[in-house]
């Protein structure tokens, strides 16, 4: 018996594991739009994360999945940068031949709270009166616990440069992600399938 309720146990926690993952919550893309990837020059790449680590991190993954194509904001928007006028970075962008920009931006943190029950393993003689009357009773008990699990939100924005507007647009939702780079993998990974199923891209 103890040898099934630790079987089942291990099963539980890897369920538990396998549900932990990055997926798809809603996405738009303009109607009719295709992006053929080789004809791309210029993509500036940006990520708008709580810490400067983070926005690094997280750039240079997405920028890595643009074979050479993409630029990283934390290079690209330095001091020298005119933030204070719109038409100036527009004019700046367009002028230094960017074809478009990928935004991406944390949207929310939320933490769940669960309870893992604990298990008890009994002997085998505890399944009769006269085994639980003249043996002493006891058994193994893994106590319970609470476990808190956070969801990251985070939207991916493309954008036309040429044509200065918004092409496609998807909200990710990652369960504790092992890692910053992991969970940039992941959403990298799920939103050019989406793309590329849909047509709305091409190698």
């Amino acid at each position: 018996m103890k040898k099934n309720i630790f079987s089942v146990t291990v099963i539980y926690m890897l369920l538990l594991v396998s549900c932990k993952s990055t997926y798809l919550a809603s996405s738009w893309r303009e109607p009719n739009k295709q992006v053929s990837i080789s004809n791309l020059n210029k993509v500036l790449v940006v990520a708008w994360f709580k810490d400067e680590t983070s926005r690094r991190k997280a750039e240079d993954k997405m920028a890595a999945y643009l074979n050479g194509r993409g630029v990283v904001s934390y290079n690209y928007l330095d001091d020298n940068f005119n933030r204070q006028s719109e038409e100036a970075m527009r004019y700046k962008i367009k002028t230094d031949g960017f074809d478009g920009a990928v935004v991406m931006r944390l949207l929310d943190v939320a933490k769940d709270q669960y309870y893992v029950p604990g298990t008890n393993a009994y002997p085998q003689y505890y399944r009769s009166f006269s085994g639980y009357y003249y043996r002493k009773w006891n058994y193994n008990s893994t106590p319970g616990y609470y476990t808190t699990t956070k969801t990251y939100t985070v939207e991916t924005n493309i954008y036309s440069i040429k044509e200065d507007k918004i092409i496609w647009s998807g909200v990710t939702k990652t369960t504790d992600p092992s890692g910053l780079d992991k969970m940039m993998s992941e959403i990298a990974d799920i939103v050019y399938k989406k793309m590329k199923d849909e047509g709305f891209v091409s190698k």
